[in-house]
């Protein structure tokens, strides 16, 4: 498969895979994802839709310019969207859903759009968002990448002894190079600033969006992630029963399809 590149605002280089056919569908991945993370979601979800799969700047081959801004990575998915016809609907995890409600908010030509599990804080964790942001910021600026990725981590809810046995894997080296790009999702979800539901955003977002959450996630996930559906103008919430923040394809694309054809069918 060859790798398309499209050519950001401020002339970064940004590389997507265009998987099968039909109406497009970007698939925004969330923190230490490049398009090799996402591919499994892409490929299921490209028997129904023309998926693209892409790297977010300063991930897997594309570039990355210098100051970082949130808008410059809207305006990579608008270069994206104009690249596959001039409009498509977004499906983002994690962050990344953070990053198409950005999207929304701006008025990119988003038809539909599905954010799974953006990782709003509640409000009585707003202290911890900054205190997470300022952290990684310095550590960060002193080059320890690995140690950014372990913070990361850990507020993830991950045990530090797993977190400690994690370093020593294969995978530890490439996914520590993805580190900086850390900061740029601690941005897109406004964790200086708190990191809770951002309603003005939200109620710019007037495009069909469906909203999941995982029903055995934590509750303040559910809670949050209601609160932002509510907000938005044409927004709903689904609980996918059993599942946590990563869902498996084969459950998640018959969802994300079944919401899609519902709003083709009109």
């Amino acid at each position: 498969m060859s790798t398309n590149k499209v050519t950001s605002a401020d002339g970064t280089l940004i590389a997507y895979d265009l998987l099968g056919s039909g109406s497009p569908v970007v698939v925004v991945g969330g923190a230490t994802c490049d398009r090799a993370k996402m591919s499994g979601i892409s490929s299921e979800l490209a028997r129904h839709y023309a998926v693209v799969n892409y790297d977010r700047r300063g991930r897997g081959d594309s570039g990355d310019t210098a100051p970082y801004a949130v808008e410059r990575e809207v305006e990579d998915l608008a270069a994206l969207i104009a690249d596959v016809g001039g409009s498509a609907a977004l499906y983002g995890h994690s962050s990344g859903a953070g990053l198409v409600l950005h999207a929304l908010a701006a008025g990119l030509p988003v038809t539909r759009a599905v954010l799974h599990e953006p990782p709003y804080s509640a409000d009585a964790m707003a202290a911890g968002s900054r205190e997470y942001a300022a952290s990684l910021a310095s550590l960060l600026d002193a080059g320890r990448r690995d140690d950014a990725l372990a913070l990361f981590f850990s507020i993830t809810g991950l045990p530090t002894e797993m977190v400690s046995a994690w370093r020593a894997e294969p995978w530890w080296a490439g996914t520590a190079a993805l580190a900086p790009t850390l900061a740029y999702d601690s941005a897109v979800m406004g964790d200086a600033a708190g990191g809770t539901v951002p309603f003005e955003s939200a109620r710019a977002a007037v495009a069909p969006s469906l909203v999941l959450v995982g029903g055995a996630s934590p509750a303040w996930m559910t809670d949050t992630d209601r609160a932002l559906a509510e907000a938005m103008p044409a927004g709903s919430l689904r609980v996918l029963e059993g599942e946590e923040h990563v869902v498996e394809p084969s459950v998640l694309v018959p969802v994300l399809v079944e919401f899609l054809a519902e709003l083709d069918a009109r």
